[in-house]
């Protein structure tokens, strides 16, 4: 899934116009490192897929972005991100 920016965002010196999602090359083990990643940027959600640092975590493996990176986004550009990997969760 792609997700084009409306405006170009540049992060330490490198634009990026937008994020490829590839949900399909996650695993089992891409979702325990995040859970770890996101506890340990002081997450405390009992329920990670709710957490909106643990699904940045997610996009941040799904893209083979930082999630600093993803972090730093615009607040709507950062929304869509992360709502992006909500419905992967939560889609039937």
């Amino acid at each position: 899934m792609k997700i084009t920016f409306e405006k170009p965002f540049t992060y330490e010196g490198e634009t990026f116009e937008g994020v490829e999602l590839d949900f399909d090359a996650l695993t089992g083990q891409h979702l325990l490192d995040a859970e770890r990643e996101a506890r340990a940027l002081g997450d405390k959600s009992p329920a990670p897929e709710l957490s909106k640092t643990y699904q940045a975590v997610i996009a941040a493996k799904a893209s083979k972005t930082s999630t600093d990176m993803l972090i730093a986004l615009p607040a709507k550009e950062f929304s869509r991100v992360t709502l992006a990997v909500a419905n992967f969760f939560f889609e039937a």
